[in-house]
C-alpha cells in the first residue's frame, strides 16, 4: 500500500483521491481552501454525466438548463434546445460532493496548504505548514497558476485565462452567452441552484483586467441585471495552446499533474469540470495499476486530442472573419435560419457531438455557404462548390 499525498482538493483531485483509495492506497488530499464558490460557469455536459452518472444520481441542489441563448457582438441572438441538459452546480456544492465521495472511499481530507514539493530525492517530499512530510507518488491538482513543483513549466500569459464576475442572488432557467467584438473571449450567465454565475473570460495576453471589467459593466447593465449584495470575484484558468497540450511534461518520477495544474481545459470553451474528473480518474487508476507512465497517453486517447484540435482552431474562432463579417457574428445569423446547423451547434453544445467526428458531418450534411463558412473555421478543405458571394438575408 502506497502513501499518495494529493495537492489540491477539487474535481481533479478529489476524484484521484477516491480511486487511489479504493485501490488501498493511503491517501491524503490537502487544499488551504476546499469547498469553495469558484469563478466559472459550473455546468457539466453530456460527456460528464454519461461517464459519471452520480453526477445526475444524488440529492444535492442543481439545475438542468436545456435553453441557451447566444448573442453576437451586434446584440443578434438565437436560441438553442438542447437535446440533453447542461447539469448546473454551485461549485461549492459540486467540491463538497466529490471530496465527500474521497472521503467514503478512505481518502483523508485536510484543510492546509502545502508550500512546496521537493522531487530530488528518491521519495517526494511536501512541506505542510513548514513541516516536511514523505509520500511514494504526489498528485499535483492545484489549479492553472500551479508552480509549486520544481522543473516544471509554469502555463505562460498567452495560455492563461482572466475570469471576472458576480455570483448573482436570483434565479433563471436559461444559459446566455454573449460575443463581443475583437475580443477572444466572451460574457456568460449560469443559473445554478441558488443563484447566477454572471461572468466574463478573455485571454491574459489579449485583454486587460480593466477591459474586461468594462464590458462586463456593459452587459449588467443592458440586461438588466442586479448586483446589489452580489459578491465579485476574479479568477485565472488555463487556456493552452497546442504545444502545450501534446508536448508538456505532465508526469515525472513519483509525480504527476492533472485538471488545470496539467491544463487539461478546452480553449475554445473553456470546458474545465469533465477534463478535471476525467484526468483525476485517468492519473489515479494508471497509479493504482502500477502503470503510472501510461497516464499521458490514456489522457490522449480520452480526450486530449480533442483538445489540442480546439486549441488549433480557437484563434480563428474568436478573431476570423467569414464574408466581410467576424465568425462569431455569421454563426449566430446561421442559427437563427438554419435548422441543420442549429442541431449541429446544440450538440457541440451539449457534449454529444465531439471535434473529431465534426469534419465529417459538416461535409454530409451541411450545403453550399453554410459548408464553406463551418470548414473555415474548421480549417478543413470542403467539397468544391461555388461560394455564394453575398452574405445572409438579413444583414
Amino acid at each position: 500500500m502506497g502513501e499518495i499525498a494529493i495537492i489540491g482538493g477539487g474535481p481533479s483531485g478529489a476524484v484521484c483521491g477516491a480511486e487511489l483509495a479504493r485501490a488501498g492506497h493511503s491517501v491524503n488530499i490537502y487544499d488551504e481552501n476546499l469547498a469553495w464558490e469558484k469563478p466559472c460557469g459550473g455546468g457539466l455536459t453530456y460527456k460528464a454525466t454519461e461517464h459519471f452518472p452520480f453526477l445526475l444520481d444524488n440529492p444535492h441542489p442543481k439545475k438542468l438548463i436545456r435553453d441557451v441563448e447566444i448573442i453576437s457582438a451586434e446584440n443578434q441572438r438565437a436560441k438553442l434546445d438542447l437535446s440533453h441538459p447542461i447539469v448546473i452546480y454551485s461549485r461549492r456544492v459540486l467540491n463538497g460532493f466529490l471530496l465527500d465521495r474521497a472521503r467514503e472511499a478512505g481518502c483523508g481530507v485536510h484543510h492546509r496548504r502545502v508550500q512546496t514539493i521537493d522531487i530530488s530525492a528518491e521519495k517526494p517530499r511536501y512541506s505542510l505548514d513548514g513541516e516536511w512530510q514523505q509520500a511514494d507518488f504526489v498528485v499535483v491538482a492545484s489549479g492553472a497558476r500551479n508552480q509549486i513543483l520544481p522543473g516544471t513549466r509554469p502555463l505562460s500569459a498567452d495560455e492563461l485565462e482572466m475570469t471576472q464576475g458576480y455570483f448573482v442572488p436570483q434565479t433563471a432557467e436559461k444559459i446566455i452567452i454573449k460575443f463581443l467584438p475583437h475580443f477572444e473571449g466572451y460574457i456568460w450567465s449560469f443559473p445554478r441552484a441558488d443563484h447566477i454565475s454572471l461572468g466574463i473570460c478573455g485571454s491574459m495576453s489579449a485583454h486587460t483586467s480593466n477591459e474586461l471589467r468594462t464590458h462586463l459593466y456593459a452587459f449588467v447593465e443592458e440586461a438588466k441585471f442586479s448586483t446589489e449584495n452580489a459578491k465579485f470575484y476574479s479568477h485565472v484558468l488555463p487556456s493552452p495552446q497546442e504545444r502545450t497540450l501534446s508536448c508538456r511534461p505532465v508526469i515525472g518520477k513519483n509525480w504527476a499533474m492533472c485538471g488545470d495544474a496539467a491544463a487539461w481545459v478546452d480553449p475554445l470553451t473553456g470546458e474545465g469540470l469533465f477534463y478535471a474528473m476525467r484526468s483525476g480518474e485517468i492519473l489515479g487508476q494508471s497509479i493504482a495499476e502500477g502503470r503510472p507512465e501510461l497516464y499521458p497517453q490514456r489522457v490522449r486517447a480520452s480526450f486530449s486530442l480533442e483538445l489540442e484540435f480546439a486549441a488549433r482552431i480557437v484563434r480563428r474562432f474568436y478573431r476570423g472573419s467569414f464574408l466581410g463579417c467576424s465568425v462569431t457574428t455569421r454563426m449566430v445569423q446561421f442559427l437563427q435560419r438554419n435548422a441543420v446547423f442549429r442541431q449541429l451547434m446544440s450538440d457541440l453544445f451539449c457534449g454529444t457531438q465531439d471535434y473529431s467526428s465534426l469534419k465529417n458531418r459538416v461535409l454530409g450534411h451541411l450545403g453550399g455557404t453554410l459548408s464553406q463558412f463551418v470548414s473555415s473555421v474548421l480549417n478543413i478543405e470542403p467539397p468544391a462548390r461555388k461560394l455564394r458571394p453575398t452574405a445572409p438575408a438579413g444583414d
